[in-house]
């Protein structure tokens, strides 16, 4: 049995820097140590202000940088926090983490504004607060030594927003840019409850989004923000174990299934819509005899497709097939560890894929193609080139 050590975002109420340091404070980052480590910037001006406090019920940490002589505070670009980090005394994979965060910001603000990352000129994510923020994320994660970090679809929340520019669409353009390619719902509240900083953190760190969270929870930390509505408005984040007899040659993705029941098609259509989602990316494509209304005999075809490529599975299904409508289910798939091999046999060269599981090979097969071309071209059969693939392997 092996267990991984996870941290999971639960963004249910959506995700900002501060509300990120409260949770993996009260999930057990010593205050002290986030203070000590921040102290490495040596830059003045600001101070953290961790206590308790409550939203609706729920008890939690609330932790403020309290930035001192603000109309003072100056403005960065890119370069200057780039060399405010590296000059620093921090860990190495403490600077890394950080930069990739701020690097989420500058590339969201130079693609909102038509400039070059060296060219933006940042506003809130360039003060102090923001500094803190995304450094001390990262020296929190860091501290929590976690194998894997996790999160859920992240809340973006609606309404408008006020920002440097004026007032601005939840998202705001800069987080509609860092959450591209990010689960996310909206409408939850009236307000913007992911921020850029807290969209960057995910977007930089989190390694694996999810709809349900199937781990072994051991602890929970609440971060509370800084309003008071309807909705708790906290960011909750466990730290939990996945346990599992996998090894680490097993990988887990979430997936869907798409499925459509047909009677009235041409048999001989069948082939040609199977190619066309096999070219658009299907992981796998499969007709199943079934008996439909009216005892009608029919299929039904089902198609296993990552969450990306879902649309345009649909899009192929419904233009090139009899079928009206479709279910979908959401799964996960376990898919061993595989690697491709070239194996010089007196016929040719033909690609083996490996497959291990447990550090040891449990499976190789020669590709069908290459052996079929190869019979053909050298007038044997197919029998005769697998037997010299596996002789020469």
């Amino acid at each position: 049995m092996m267990g991984k050590k996870i941290l999971f975002y639960d963004c249910f109420a959506g995700i900002s820097g501060d509300m990120n340091l409260g949770a993996l404070v009260d999930l057990g980052v010593d205050a002290g140590h986030l203070e000590r480590e921040l102290e490495k910037l040596n830059i003045e001006g600001f101070r953290l202000e961790v206590k308790q406090d409550m939203r609706k019920g729920i008890s939690g940490t609330k932790v403020t940088v309290v930035v001192e002589n603000q109309e003072n505070e100056k403005h960065r670009h890119l370069s200057h926090i780039e060399a405010l980090i590296n000059n620093s005394t921090l860990p190495d994979r403490v600077k890394e983490k950080s930069l990739a965060i701020f690097m989420r910001v500058a590339e969201a603000e130079a693609k909102v504004h038509n400039i070059s990352k060296e060219q933006v000129h940042f506003h809130e994510v360039g003060a102090l607060d923001s500094i803190a923020d995304i450094v001390g994320a990262a020296i929190c994660q860091e501290y929590l030594k976690v194998d894997e970090i996790h999160a859920s679809p992240v809340q973006l929340g609606g309404g408008m927003v006020k920002c440097a520019h004026g007032l601005m669409p939840v998202p705001a353009p800069a987080t509609a840019e860092i959450v591209a390619a990010i689960p996310v719902k909206s409408g939850l509240v009236e307000y913007e409850a992911t921020t850029p900083t807290g969209a960057a953190i995910l977007a930089a760190t989190v390694d694996h989004f999810c709809e349900r969270m199937e781990l072994t929870i051991a602890k929970t930390g609440y971060g509370i923000g800084q309003r008071d509505g309807e909705i708790p408005n906290v960011l909750r984040v466990y730290l939990a174990e996945k346990t599992s007899k996998m090894t680490e040659d097993v990988e887990e993705v979430e997936a869907l299934m798409l499925e459509c029941n047909m009677d009235d098609m041409n048999p001989e259509w069948y082939s040609h819509v199977s190619e066309l989602l096999f070219k658009a990316g299907a992981a796998d494509v499969f007709m199943t005899p079934i008996v439909m209304k009216k005892s009608r005999p029919g299929h039904m075809l089902s198609v296993l497709c990552s969450l990306d490529a879902a649309d345009q599975m649909k899009e192929i299904l419904f233009r090139e097939t009899s079928s009206i409508g479709l279910r979908e289910h959401s799964l996960k798939k376990s898919m061993l560890r595989r690697e491709m091999i070239i194996v010089k046999t007196r016929y040719g060269e033909i690609g083996v894929k490996r497959s291990y599981y447990g550090g040891k090979v449990v499976n190789e097969k020669p590709e069908f193609e290459q052996c079929r071309m190869l019979a053909v071209e050298h007038n044997v059969t197919l029998e005769e080139i697998r037997k010299e693939v596996y002789k020469n392997l």
